[in-house]
């Protein structure tokens, strides 16, 4: 058990054109650490924004030396974001949370509490979406999928977790570029405890998240934590060679019977049948292998344009 007054809170948020959410999303979190008289960072990550996001974290930064505030040099996604924030932090505890306030802040005080009694992850789970809440349907099925595939709950999972100490320095040593922090980060295992919170609505602006890079993200997580979907293609073909194993009995017997079937239609549908199952099996497997391909690559997660920070002498350091 640490004390209070020598452990440090690490707090990691990312932001993609938020530039109608960052202060407002820094205040609040401020606030509700201030309150809890804790000793704090903020490592905000501007996922390449072409709005004045990083503008806004300049100021904030300069005005707090508790915040730190680094750019990537484009847009490389939330998840590789959320990487570039874990490798910054310095805190005993890690917190990772969303600019929008859709994960509310006033729970971060019973995250510290679980923590202090002992669990090194801590991770908040949905009970509820607020009304502009989109592609449930869509979500419910990949979460089914996702835990058939690869044996991981994910239902109702959110990236809203705290992460020990000794998580983090593990969650380094991971080589993969490909990650998906909502699963990567249960498969580590780890003593953890859950908590439930109802996600809040967005004060200002719009979800980032649209559906081409929802389906980009459920292929790299499916493809990143099972082969499963490889299997399945040879259970597909051995189960149709039974089925036109069959057929061929058949057809020999009506033929010896002289009632043989005349025409093309089985024909051509057998062969759109197998044309199609074909070529989605060459696609899956093509997946797999984009997959890979970008992996033996072994490209960073992101790269850092720019960075604003003050030391505990308050003098400020950086580069852009």
């Amino acid at each position: 058990m640490r004390h209070r007054n020598s452990e440090v809170i690490s707090l990691v948020i990312p932001f993609y054109n938020e530039a109608d959410q960052i202060v407002l999303t820094l205040e609040t979190v401020r606030g509700v650490l201030e309150q809890e008289d804790l000793a704090y960072e903020i490592i905000a990550v501007d996922d390449g924004s072409e709005d004045d996001s990083w503008d806004l974290l300049l100021d904030s930064a300069e005005e707090n030396g508790r915040i730190r505030a680094f750019r990537l040099s484009k847009n490389f996604g939330k998840e590789a974001a959320i990487c570039a924030g874990l490798d910054q932090a310095l805190g005993d505890a890690v917190i990772v949370m969303d600019g929008d306030l859709q994960h509310p802040p006033h729970y971060i005080p019973q995250m510290i509490h679980l923590w202090r009694q002992g669990y090194q992850v801590v991770e908040g789970v949905k009970t509820g979406r607020g009304p502009q809440a989109e592609n449930r349907l869509a979500a419910r099925l990949f979460y089914s999928i996702f835990r058939k595939m690869s044996g991981i709950q994910l239902r109702n999972a959110s990236d809203f977790k705290l992460l020990d100490r000794k998580v983090v320095d593990y969650w380094k040593t991971i080589p993969e570029k490909d990650t998906f922090f909502r699963a990567l980060s249960a498969w580590m295992g780890f003593k953890r405890v859950s908590f439930s919170f109802t996600v809040e609505e967005r004060q200002a602006g719009k979800s980032k998240w649209g559906l081409r890079k929802l389906i980009r993200l459920s292929i790299n997580a499916l493809t990143g934590f099972s082969s499963r979907p490889l299997i399945l293609i040879s259970s597909i073909g051995t189960i149709f060679l039974l089925i036109f194993f069959g057929l061929s009995i058949q057809t020999l017997v009506r033929y010896f019977q002289g009632r043989a079937a005349t025409g093309f239609t089985t024909v051509i549908l057998l062969q759109l049948l197998i044309g199609s199952i074909i070529l989605i099996s060459l696609g899956l497997i093509g997946i797999y292998i984009d997959s890979l391909f970008r992996e033996v690559k072994a490209r960073p997660r992101y790269f850092i344009e720019a960075t604003f920070e003050r030391d505990e002498a308050g003098k400020a350091s950086g580069y852009d």
